[in-house]
Formats: structure tokens, sequence, C-alpha cells
């Protein structure tokens, strides 16, 4: 896929993100496929329906990016956002995730199924949307007149000291295989792909749920499309073949004087489906007047989740509009929102960005995130439970400990509370 003037490449690339993402999003909202779904149906009632939908997306995102890297079809190790750096700060893999898997359970979805929810006509995922876009922002950019982030003023000081420098990329087949890490690659690939994949289909019923399969394919195979599409879109830059990311790095040297300059190259990077740094991507996008410069892959992304949600719903006549129940019901949904904003930047992800796209890079970073999102989710899940049935009785700290039990972190002989 290569063009003759980046404004052509660069057009065809984000159009092809919205079509990709259009399909991806009717398909979420058709099939109800939900992460957040996927660990309360789990925790709550034992189906793993859902989780397995998505142990498939994954399944499907490993072995397709197996493959594809081997083919040398797409570029996964230089990447928007860097899942594979050397650099790995794995207490902002765990605490990110924990604390977006946290807020996902009170914000009712992740940042996918916030965007599938605006599309169906929920009111109240605007204002998660809105609270996640501004608390993604700040976490990058500085603060009119400063220089400070919220991501250099609550965590860099004390998180950034504790990152680990690998004298490899952090994913698994060079890690474990160092100077075959190509090599290594195909192996772990094809080995954890493999197992997941097992796992997936290893349920009867899963296998005979069309919507459950439907999703997990459709989400890993949206997840691949991205990876191929920023991958191979070139440029022909005086007979040179280039990608868009190195065509703005080199901008002076090929560019006409009246082509209009993306504002930042790393946004055009090799990258695929995440939400909430996007957000915050989307929020300078409009409070800047709708500059075309800003827009990026991301934001496109969103875009066609959201049209995407909104067509099936109207195919469906499912669309309706949605307001908080309470006061409560609000307040969780915002504090939900901003841990969230604070937890899908720290970790480099969501569910979607961490749990299927980086995940499929084997990056460990993506790996643990993924652990820590499911974790979290599942303890918050059981301690609302707990809370719920047993009400006064049950104080944080019993509640707390009794979901640790349950979920057999903790032994079974500490729980506080009795098992309903």
């Amino acid at each position: 896929m290569t063009y003759e003037d980046f404004a052509s490449a660069q057009s065809f690339l984000l159009w092809s993100t919205f079509a990709v993402a259009l399909v991806m999003g009717a398909v979420v909202n058709k099939t109800n496929f939900c992460t957040m779904g996927a660990v309360s149906d789990w925790v709550n009632m034992g189906d793993t329906g859902r989780m397995r939908a998505w142990v498939l997306a994954i399944a499907v995102g490993v072995l397709g990016v197996m493959g594809l890297e081997a083919a040398g079809l797409v570029n996964v190790t230089n990447t928007f956002p860097p899942y594979r750096q050397n650099n790995f700060p794995w207490l902002e893999n765990l605490l990110g995730g924990a604390l977006f898997g946290i807020g996902m359970v009170l914000a009712s979805g992740c940042g996918n199924k916030t965007l599938v929810r605006i599309g169906g006509g929920n009111l109240k995922s605007v204002m998660v949307f809105l609270v996640i876009a501004v608390i993604a922002y700040f976490m990058i950019n500085p603060f009119p007149g400063s220089d400070k982030t919220l991501y250099s003023t609550l965590f860099y000081g004390w998180t950034n000291p504790t990152a680990v420098s690998l004298t490899t990329n952090q994913d698994l087949g060079a890690m474990l295989f160092a100077e075959n890490a190509d090599t290594g690659r195909m192996v772990m690939g094809a080995v954890i792909g493999g197992l997941l994949l097992i796992w997936a289909f290893k349920s009867a019923e899963f296998r005979s749920s069309f919507d459950n399969i439907l999703g997990g394919l459709v989400v890993g195979l949206a997840v691949l499309a991205a990876w191929y599409i920023t991958s191979n879109v070139m440029v022909d830059a005086d007979g040179e073949i280039m990608s868009l990311q190195t065509y703005v790095q080199d901008w002076d040297l090929y560019a006409p004087a009246d082509a209009v300059r993306p504002a930042a190259a790393g946004p055009l990077a090799s990258q695929s489906f995440t939400f909430i740094n996007p957000m915050g991507q989307s929020l300078g996008y409009a409070t800047n007047g709708f500059d075309r410069t800003l827009l990026t892959f991301g934001i496109m992304a969103l875009a066609g989740v959201v049209a995407g949600s909104l067509l099936w719903a109207l195919i469906s006549r499912s669309f309706r509009f949605e307001w908080f129940a309470s006061v409560r019901d609000f307040f969780n949904h915002l504090v939900g929102a901003v841990l969230m904003g604070f937890g899908g930047v720290l970790a480099m992800g969501c569910t979607i960005g961490q749990g299927v796209t980086g995940f499929s890079t084997l990056a460990i970073g993506s790996i643990l995130t993924f652990v820590a999102i499911v974790l979290g989710s599942a303890v918050t899940m059981k301690v609302q439970y707990y809370k719920m049935v047993y009400e006064s009785e049950a104080t944080f700290l019993k509640a707390f400990v009794t979901a640790l039990a349950d979920l057999r972190l903790l032994p079974a002989g500490m729980r506080k509370l009795e098992a309903v």
C-alpha cells in the first residue's frame, strides 16, 4: 500500500482504521462482547463464556501476529505505544492494571464498552468518556502554563525508579531466546496462542455459542487488521519507499511547501487498537478546533467503534437513552472513570489495548497488565457482592479479605464472612 504523496497515504490509514473499527463496534454491540462482563460472569455465576471469547480474541491476536511477523508483514517491535520496549515498568503495569480493573467495574465497562454504550444511547457513558479524556490528556500533556503533568506530579517520582532496564526487548521470544528472538517469537507465539485457543474451545457450551465465537474472532481479527494496515501504508518519496512516521521525521527533506505536517510523528508508527490514551487525544483534537494536524489513528478508532455500535443499535432497534439511576450511581461512574483514566495511561493500555493488542506482541508488561486488570475487577466485584449481602456486618476489610480468600489469593481459613 504505497502512495505517491503523504496526504493520500494518511487519508487511507485514517479511513481504513475507521472502517475496521466500525465493524468491530457493530459486532461488539451485537454479540455483547464485554471484558468486564467476562470477569463478572466468571466471578458471580461461574460462567466462562465471555471470558473464553476474550481469550479467543487474544489467541487470534497472538497467532496472527506470530504468522504475520514471521512473514515480514507487520512491525510490532517499534510501535506506538512501545509494547516491547526494553524498559519494563512493572509497578506501573500492576498498579495501572489494578486501578483500571477497579474503575471499569464502578463505571460499568472498560474503554471499549464505554464507546459501544455511547453508540447505543447511554448518556452515562458520555460522562465516563469525558472524565477519562480529561485525565488521560493531562496524564501526558502539561497543565496550562506549566511543565507538569498528572503523571509527573502523582506517579513519576515513585513508580519510575522501580522500572527495570532489560538487556533485550521485553517480549517473551526475545527474553527467552536472546539472539534467536525471531525464532523465539514463533515458538512462544505458537505455544501460548495454541494453549489459549485450546482453552477457549474446550467448553462445549462455548463451542455452541455463535455470538461469543463471533465476538472473539472479530475483535482478534480487527486487532490484526490494524497491525497490518499501520505497518504497510507507505509513501514513495522521490523513489524511496518509507513509512509515514519516517516521512514526517524527515518532513523538510521530502514534503512540498503546501503540505500539512502532522503535529507529531509518534502516533504514525505501527499500532493497533487501544482506547484510553486516544480519548485524551480526542479531547486535544476537539479543544484545538478539530485541527487536522492532531487527527490520529486512535481518534478514528474511537469514532469508528461508536459509529459501528450506533449502526447496530439502529438496525436492531436497541438504541435507547439511559441516565443515572441515582446519585450513588453517578458517583460510582465518576470514580470509576477517574480510575480508568489514571490506570489506563499508567499501564499503557486497557482491556483491549493491553489485554489483546499488547498481549499479541507477547510483551510481559502487557501480560502483567492483563492479569492485574482481571484481578482488580474480580476483587472489586467480590467486595461489592459481600457488602450487598451482609450490609452493615461486612466492613470493607472483611469483604476484601473474604474476596481474596474466594479467589484463592489467601488461605480459606482467613475468610471473615461465610460464603454465599
